[in-house]
């Protein structure tokens, strides 16, 4: 039998295939240093991606790229593997829950040396605290790491990333995504627009170069606790 995982990311309804492509591509970034391993790339949002996914590997982990647990971790992508046939597949945690990801959000908040703090742009929901609580722990650790001062601002919720941008004019923002979206690319460069920022805007911590890395291991760990299970 031949290990394998899909990686499954939410996507943009409106325009799912440049997330599809990003995917595929991260996909093959994570094979990279899975030696002998199927790994598929796939977006909820694309009709049928994840279904076309699932014929193709035997018995993937299902690897969720999302920054917290939530409605479509929860709810959505086991209903889909379900009506799929497939509701005994091994889920793992979000990408942005992994204790991992602490690490690379310190290494990422400490490349602008001339940085006067950090501010972690995160979604947030009006309808569950997931979010916001995922993103305050984040918060809490990278503190114990000595990272500071550090603050959060939501997309979507209060404490709003424009109101908090105006109180660290010059530290590094961070957001705290998995993709290059809607929220990325307009309303995180809005809001610091709004606040008249002049520090300085890192790309989503799901781009950083060490992501493909800690999902791979992520995977043989899961793997790796099948086979001792």
């Amino acid at each position: 039998m031949k290990k394998s995982a899909i990686l499954v990311a939410h996507g943009s309804p409106a325009e799912p295939l440049p997330q599809a492509a990003t995917m595929q591509a991260l996909a093959v970034r994570v094979a990279m240093w899975l030696p002998g391993w199927q790994i598929i790339g796939a977006t909820l949002a694309q009709e049928g991606a994840l279904e076309a996914a699932l014929a193709k590997a035997d018995k993937p982990f299902i690897y969720p790229f999302f920054m917290a647990e939530g409605w479509f971790t929860r709810t959505n992508l086991p209903r889909r593997l379900a009506a799929a046939d497939h509701a005994d597949l091994i889920q793992l945690a979000p990408f942005g829950t992994d204790p991992a990801l602490i690490a690379m959000m310190a290494k990422a908040a400490t490349s602008s040396p001339q940085s006067k703090g950090l501010l972690i742009a995160a979604h947030g929901s009006k309808v569950s605290k997931t979010s916001s609580d995922t993103t305050y722990e984040m918060v809490k650790q990278l503190e114990r790491l000595g990272i500071g001062p550090i603050k959060a601002g939501f997309v979507e919720e209060a404490p709003f990333l424009a109101d908090v941008a105006r109180d660290m004019p010059d530290a590094t923002c961070l957001p705290f995504f998995a993709l290059r979206a809607g929220h990325v690319v307009q309303d995180i460069p809005q809001a610091l627009e709004e606040a008249q920022f002049r520090g300085t805007l890192l790309p989503p911590i799901g781009e950083d170069i060490r992501t493909a890395q800690l999902i791979a291991a992520a995977l043989d760990q899961a793997f790796w606790d099948q086979t001792q299970g």
